[in-house]
Parts: structure tokens; C-alpha cells; sequence
């Protein structure tokens, strides 16, 4: 059996996080420069080796500030700590769902995380190209990676919510 590789197709692709704010709304984040790999035997997906890295100066919230902020020694420290990795993956297959599990490393902390996965299929693109679709969606805690800034209101309402959820939609183009 010989081994297939795969590359994060970036214009087809997307990395986002879901965290709450104020306990009352979600705010919705993107990484807008990251890369990553896949190796398979063959085509199947089973037991796939997962590899990730998201550009921590690529944080956009759509509001300036904010980035800057996340961006600062508060949470991601981006001068310091550059890049969010995720490393070690293996992607399984039970019954026909996938999970992806592998080691995440925020600044220089690194903790075990799973993703629930959903393999859209392998299609062929007009210029022959042979593509991958995957939706991946998991949770985090923020604190446990040494995010741990904190705010209340006045009112007593947590500025912050410390789980944030990760969403990717991921298009991987074959090697």
C-alpha cells in the first residue's frame, strides 16, 4: 500500500472559533492564513496522520481592536507565539463517523483535543484535480491553554466565556 498525500486547499477552506460574549451573544472569529497536510493509504480516510498550523496574526474578528487585543499578551501573545499547531492526528473511522484526535498547542501549552468530523466525499475539479471535503467541529477550553484574561461587567456579567468552539471546513487537494 503506498501512502497518498494531501494539502489544505486555502481558498477553498476555512478555520473559525465561536466564543461567547457577555454570556448573551457569540462572537466569530477567523485564522485567515493556515496550512496543512494529510497522509492516507491510498484514498481511505481511516487512520489518516493530520497535521495543522494557523497563523496567529491572521486573527480577524471583524472588528480591529478586538484582533489587536487577542492578538496581545492578554491571550495568543502573537510576537512571542507565532503559530497555533495541531499535531499527531489520526483520523478514525467507527461505524461510518469520523473523529479526529491529535495534540493542539496554544503559546506553549499543548493538551490532547478531538474532532467530530464529517467527510463530505472525493470529487475530481475541472482542472483534474482530486479533492477532498471535510467539516470538522470540536471545543475547547481557553484557560487550559493559558488564555486566561478576564473581565466582568459592572453588572457581574463575564466579559469573556472561556469554551470556544473551532470549526473548519476543510477542502484537501491530492498530491
Amino acid at each position: 500500500m503506498s501512502t497518498t498525500k494531501w494539502t489544505i486547499d486555502p481558498t477553498h477552506s476555512e478555520v473559525s472559533f465561536k466564543v461567547k460574549h457577555l454570556v448573551i451573544s457569540t462572537v466569530t472569529g477567523y485564522f485567515r492564513e493556515f496550512e496543512g497536510q494529510a497522509a492516507t493509504k491510498e484514498e481511505d480516510f481511516s487512520g489518516a496522520s493530520v497535521g495543522f498550523t494557523a497563523n496567529i496574526d491572521s486573527i480577524d474578528t471583524n472588528q480591529k481592536d478586538r484582533d489587536a487585543h487577542l492578538k496581545s499578551a492578554d491571550f495568543f501573545d502573537a510576537a512571542n507565539h507565532p503559530k497555533l499547531t495541531f499535531a499527531n492526528g489520526k483520523l478514525e473511522e467507527k461505524e461510518g463517523e469520523f473523529v479526529l484526535n491529535g495534540e493542539l498547542t496554544i503559546k506553549e501549552t499543548t493538551k490532547p483535543v478531538s474532532f467530530k468530523v464529517d467527510h463530505g466525499g472525493v470529487a475530481v475539479d475541472g482542472y483534474g484535480q482530486t479533492k477532498a471535503g471535510f467539516e470538522l467541529e470540536g471545543k475547547i477550553s481557553r484557560k487550559a491553554f493559558g488564555l486566561t484574561w478576564s473581565a466582568v461587567t459592572e453588572a457581574g456579567s463575564v466579559v469573556v466565556g472561556d469554551e470556544v468552539k473551532i470549526l473548519a471546513s476543510i477542502q484537501l487537494v491530492k498530491q
